[in-house]
């Protein structure tokens, strides 16, 4: 079950929505942990409501998984639209703007869950697959395809027996056969391969929390104190984990994260400027200007005119 809060305009809007609502996950009562195992038809049937009548763009503080068995998915992530074929994998990740499109005849294994599902040790190893920069749409290995979906497909059975077993094997259960099945869609030829030695894979902890939240909240939270307090830490604190993990200061990185936004959105999104700066909690459009011109050494207007002629 997912909980929305707010009411946003609909997709595909020229200038782009001023407030993208956050949908929170809460499972169905009974339902052990954060883990929701579903079907596209289902799901569809059972939330007729929720945002794809009419379609409307939304971020989520969980995963999700759609393996694609029958029919065609297209659905929005990040403001593009991306087309999932049979033996493919759609994956949107806490904090991807997304936007459902009808599900037409596309049938399949749906996956909700939410980050700390995983145990530390599984995130760590799984932190390509689970990035935020991860592609949307996997296409695993053919070896894989089979076992992938079967495997799904077991998880749905396990998560329907709620009440057949005890509570606690139920969940060990579904736990094991969601983790059996990320590290092999970790296999994919899209994902980096899992132990390649990067700085994400070995990040501390709290600069691991630090990424969850900034994906979640950098539109709205500007500043490293915002983060700290979200945290629990002080702003040294914080500010010592992201130089260990990456040599930049907190405040870098949100205005990085912010500056991928404002770049997806005015070059493959076409949203105007004015639109850019609200979403991305600028007071005053100009503030926004000087912010993108120091760098990117363009205006927003001169970048979404080279994106235009390129696309072209």
């Amino acid at each position: 079950m997912i909980v929305d809060k707010r009411h946003t305009d609909a997709c595909g809007t020229a200038a782009g929505p001023v407030a993208v609502p956050l949908y929170d996950f809460q499972p169905p009562v009974g339902t052990p942990y954060g883990l929701e195992v579903s079907t596209v038809e289902d799901f569809f049937a059972q939330h007729d409501d929720w945002p794809w009548n009419p379609p409307r763009p939304c971020r989520a503080t969980f995963h999700y998984l759609i393996a694609i068995t029958e029919g065609e998915l297209r659905h929005d992530v990040d403001h593009v639209t991306r087309t999932v074929a049979p033996g493919q994998w759609l994956w949107v990740r806490p904090g991807h703007v997304l936007c459902w499109h009808p599900p037409g005849a596309a049938r399949g294994p749906f996956i909700l869950f939410e980050p700390e599902v995983l145990r530390p040790d599984l995130a760590r190893l799984l932190a390509p697959l689970t990035a935020h920069e991860a592609p949307a749409v996997l296409s695993p290995h053919p070896d894989d395809t089979a076992w992938l979906q079967q495997t799904a497909l077991q998880l749905l059975d396990e998560h329907r027996a709620l009440g057949r077993r005890p509570l606690d094997i139920h969940h060990a259960l579904r736990r094991s056969l969601l983790e059996s099945l990320l590290l092999r869609l970790a296999n994919s030829p899209d994902i980096a391969p899992i132990g390649t030695a990067t700085a994400v894979t070995g990040r501390d902890d709290r600069y691991g929390r630090f990424l969850d939240a900034l994906e979640l909240h950098f539109r709205e939270l500007h500043q490293a104190a915002d983060y700290a307090e979200l945290l629990g830490c002080s702003v040294r604190t914080l500010s010592r984990a992201a130089r260990d993990a990456t040599g930049k200061g907190v405040r870098e990185l949100i205005d990085e994260r912010r500056l991928i936004e404002a770049r997806r959105l005015l070059g493959g999104a076409r949203w105007d400027a004015r639109a850019v700066a609200v979403h991305l909690g600028f007071t005053d459009p100009a503030n926004f200007g000087r912010f993108f011109r120091d760098r990117t050494g363009l205006t927003p207007a001169a970048f979404a005119a080279r994106a235009a002629r390129t696309d072209a």
